[in-house]
């Protein structure tokens, strides 16, 4: 069985899922409606299955988190899940390059190629593909449009220069 509910956030209304075990997506306003008519069979609104992802979702709007500590289970091709597992390593208030990313998975060809990958992030805020950002310091492409990114990052920079975080 799959779980759905939503949550109400400073981007927009966000879609959480889970296979009931992991959270396995956070998508934002503009993916839901691709995503809801596909949801039809099989799936199920538990808000049950999300406290934790909810409440710390809630406190890194709040400003109260800096790093999420859920157990997630994103699906892709071994190469997107590689890339997403260095999205996770970006620390809060930082930005790095698709260009960077390339190359840290010793690809310095595959910029793009990680900007797909980064594309299709299943979940989204919590792995941080709004920290990616182009090699000449733009803002350039993000699945939940570019002022939310453009928020996120400005929301984490404010944050950024406190003690402890």
């Amino acid at each position: 069985m799959n779980y759905y509910t939503f949550l109400e956030s400073p981007v927009d209304r966000l879609l959480l899922t889970s296979d009931g075990e992991f959270l396995t997506g956070v998508y934002m306003e503009i993916e839901i409606q691709k995503l809801l008519p596909r949801m039809v069979n099989n799936w199920q609104q538990d808000a049950t299955h999300f406290t934790k992802a909810i409440a710390q979702l809630n406190a890194y709007f709040a400003r109260d988190l800096v790093e999420f500590d859920l157990p997630m289970k994103a699906k892709g091709t071994p190469f997107q899940e590689a890339v997403w597992q260095l999205l996770s390593t970006i620390p809060y208030g930082e930005t790095v390059s698709y260009k960077n990313i390339a190359e840290r998975m010793h690809l310095p060809k595959a910029a793009r190629a990680v900007g797909m990958a980064n594309g299709q992030n299943p979940i989204s805020i919590i792995i941080p593909c709004h920290r990616v950002i182009g090699a000449n310091g733009k803002l350039t492409g993000y699945g939940g449009g570019i002022h939310r990114k453009q928020w996120l990052l400005a929301h984490e920079d404010k944050q950024a220069s406190l003690p402890g975080h």
